[in-house]
């Protein structure tokens, strides 16, 4: 039997809760664990307190032949070296911008009239006078 050491999705939609679980390879991800040996929780702020792994159980898992999948084995690598790094500050607020003042009626008024000054203008210099 392939034995692996790998995650077990928990929790509700949104907000991921895995549990760090001793697994047939063959079984469905979220299907009967051999043992549970411990959680990792996404939504902790403190890097260091996400992760609780039974080093000992790991240890004996992997001296019989389990071996740890991808993000298991970044984890287990954290927990014995305690280099979790730090969780970025969040983003600075800032203030809504205000949208541009619009232009004022009169002002539309005197371009609109000068338009149409210049179209009256230029329509006469186009039709030919009789003299």
């Amino acid at each position: 039997m392939a034995v692996r050491i790998r995650m077990k999705r928990m929790g509700r939609k949104h907000r991921p809760f895995y549990r760090i679980c001793v697994m047939d390879s063959r079984k469905q991800r979220d299907g009967e664990a051999i043992e549970e040996i411990g959680t990792y929780d996404t939504s902790v702020a403190d890097k260091s307190k996400r992760v609780e792994i039974n080093m000992d159980r790991v240890d004996y898992w992997m001296s019989v032949g389990a071996k740890p999948s991808e993000n298991v084995a970044t984890l287990i690598k954290k927990v014995k070296k305690n280099k979790f790094g730090t969780a970025a500050a969040p983003a600075p607020l800032t203030a809504p911008k205000e949208p541009a003042p619009e232009p004022e009626p009169e002002a539309e008024e005197a371009s609109a009239e000068a338009t149409e000054a210049g179209s009256e203008e230029a329509a006469a210099e186009e039709t030919p006078s009789e003299e």
